[in-house]
C-alpha cells in the first residue's frame, strides 16, 4: 500500500471521527425492536427468510471454499487487504448460533457484532439497514433453524494500520452510512417501490455498482445521489453503469432484457461473467417474475449519468471495420488478432452468436469508461452461470498465455472502436497493472 493511500485513509478517518462526534452530541441511537432471547422456530418465517437470503445473495460471499452453505472463509479483496467472510451458520462456536435476534439485527444492519466487534463495510450493512424488523426476524429464523450448522473456523482478517482499528467503524458508519429503513415514494407505483427496495436494500446492488470514496464508502445509496449505480471497481472487476446511459449503461436495454439477464444469466445483449456470474447463480435466478420486473422498472427509471462511450452502428462504420478485418490495416493492429481468435464466437461483424456468445457491437461492456472487466475477461476467461432456464453455461477461454500485454491492449482497443463502438483505446500499461494485481 502506498503512502498516498494511507494518507487519504487517515484523513477519511479524521473526517469520520469529527462527523461522528457531532452525531453523538445530537443524541444516541434508539434501541432496535428486536428480542434479546432466542425465540422458537416459526415455519412461515423460516420459509420467508430463505427467500430473503437468496434475494440478498448471502451465499456468494458466505459459502465456504468447499461449497458448504454459509460456512464462510472466502476472502473479499478490498484495496486495503483481504477481508474474510464470516461463518453465519448456527454453529455455536464458529458461527452465529448464540446470537439473539437483537445481536443478529445489530450485525446485519449496523455492522456491530457481539463483544464490541465492528464489521468492515465489505459486509453491506448500510444497504441492509433498509430492511424492516419483520424481514430481519425472518432472516434470523432461517439462519438459526433452516441452515445446517458447520464447525468451520474462518481465517481472521488482519489489515495493516490504520485499517486494523475496527473501533473506527463506529464513526465510519455514522459519517458515511446514513441509509435508513426504506420509505416508499408515494409518487411512484408499487412496482417501482418494490424494485427500489430490492435494489437499494436487500439486493445491495450499490455495493458493487456504485463507486466508493477514499474511506471505502459508497458514494450514495439511492437515486438521489448523482453517482449511485454509475459503476465501480470491486476486486479488480468493473461493475458496470446501471443508469440510463445509452453507451455504457442500460439505456438501450429494455425492461425485459434486464429481467431475462437476471433470471437466465444472459440475454441477446450480454452474458453474466466474472463477479456477476455467482450473483445470478446463487441469487437472482430464484427471484419471482414480479421481483425481476420490479427491479427492471426501477433501473429503467434512472436517468443517464456518468455517460461513457457511444454506439452508432451505421453501415459505413460496419463497412470500415470489415475492411480493417480483411486488410489488417496498420492503424488497427488488433483487427488481425480479433479475426484469428475472437471472430469464431463473436463473429466478424461483432453481432455474436445467439445462445453461444454475446455481441460486441454496441456492447455496454465494450463501451465502459473503465476497461478492467473486459481486460480481465481476455486475460483469464470466464464462465456464464448455471441457471434453470439459461441452457448450458458458456465458457470464454483465457488468453493470458498466447497474448502479450500489448496484444491484449490491441484487441481490446479494436473492439472498443469497431462496428460503430466509440470508446477510448487501452494502453498496454493498463493490462500490465491488471495482470500484476491478479497475478496472471
Amino acid at each position: 500500500m502506498n503512502a498516498r493511500m494511507v494518507a487519504k485513509a487517515r484523513r477519511a478517518v479524521h473526517l469520520a471521527t469529527y462527523v461522528a462526534v457531532l452525531a453523538l452530541l445530537g443524541g444516541c441511537e434508539r434501541d432496535a425492536p428486536f428480542a434479546t432471547t432466542k425465540p422458537p422456530p416459526d415455519a412461515a418465517q423460516i420459509a420467508l427468510g430463505e427467500k430473503l437470503a437468496k434475494a440478498g445473495d448471502c451465499a456468494s460471499c458466505h459459502d465456504s471454499a468447499r461449497r458448504e452453505p454459509f460456512a464462510g472463509g472466502l476472502a473479499v479483496n478490498s484495496p486495503f487487504g483481504p477481508i474474510y467472510a464470516s461463518n453465519i451458520t448456527p454453529d455455536p462456536v464458529h458461527g452465529i448460533g448464540d446470537y439473539t435476534p437483537a445481536q443478529f439485527a445489530a450485525a446485519l444492519q449496523r455492522g456491530a457484532a457481539p463483544g464490541g466487534k465492528r464489521l468492515y463495510p465489505a459486509m453491506p450493512y448500510p444497504s441492509f439497514a433498509a430492511l424492516d424488523s419483520h424481514d430481519v426476524n425472518a432472516l434470523y429464523q432461517y439462519f438459526m433453524y433452516g441452515v445446517k450448522p458447520v464447525a468451520n473456523a474462518t481465517p481472521q482478517t488482519h489489515l495493516p494500520f490504520p485499517f486494523d482499528q475496527r473501533w473506527v467503524m463506529t464513526f465510519w458508519r455514522l459519517a458515511f452510512a446514513q441509509h435508513g429503513r426504506f420509505e416508499p415514494d408515494p409518487a411512484r407505483s408499487a412496482q417501482w417501490n418494490h424494485g427500489a427496495w430490492l435494489v437499494q436494500g436487500l439486493g445491495h446492488c450499490g455495493a458493487c455498482h456504485t463507486p466508493r470514496g477514499p474511506a471505502y464508502n459508497e458514494m450514495g445509496y439511492t437515486q438521489s445521489s448523482p453517482l449511485y449505480l454509475t459503476g465501480g471497481v470491486i476486486d479488480h472487476w468493473y461493475a458496470p453503469n446501471l443508469t440510463g446511459d445509452p453507451g455504457s449503461g442500460l439505456g438501450r436495454w429494455s425492461a425485459d432484457d434486464i429481467a431475462v439477464f437476471l433470471r437466465d444469466g444472459h440475454n441477446g445483449r450480454a452474458y453474466a461473467f466474472g463477479a456477476m456470474a455467482p450473483v445470478v447463480e446463487a441469487s437472482t435466478q430464484y427471484l419471482s417474475d414480479d421481483d425481476l420486473h420490479a427491479i427492471a422498472v426501477y433501473l429503467k427509471s434512472l436517468p443517464a449519468r456518468k455517460a461513457s462511450g457511444h454506439y452508432a452502428g451505421t453501415p459505413a462504420a460496419r463497412a470500415a471495420t470489415m475492411a480493417a478485418l480483411e486488410g489488417g490495416t496498420p492503424e488497427r493492429p488488433g483487427a488481425g488478432l480479433y479475426l484469428s481468435y475472437c471472430a469464431k464466437c463473436h463473429a466478424a461483424d461483432g453481432d455474436g452468436k445467439p445462445g453461444q456468445a454475446p455481441p460486441l457491437a454496441g456492447s455496454s461492456l465494450a463501451l465502459a469508461s473503465d476497461p478492467t472487466s473486459m481486460l480481465r475477461l481476455i486475460v483469464e476467461g470466464s464462465e456464464s452461470p448455471q441457471t434453470s432456464g439459461g441452457g448450458t453455461p458458456r465458457k470464454m477461454p483465457a488468453f493470458r498465455t498466447p497474448f502479450t500485454d500489448s496484444e491484449i491492449a490491441q484487441v481490446a482497443s479494436f473492439v472498443r472502436g469497431a462496428w460503430g463502438n466509440d470508446a477510448a483505446p487501452v494502453a498496454p500499461a493498463e493490462v500490465t497493472r491488471l495482470r500484476d494485481a491478479i497475478h496472471r
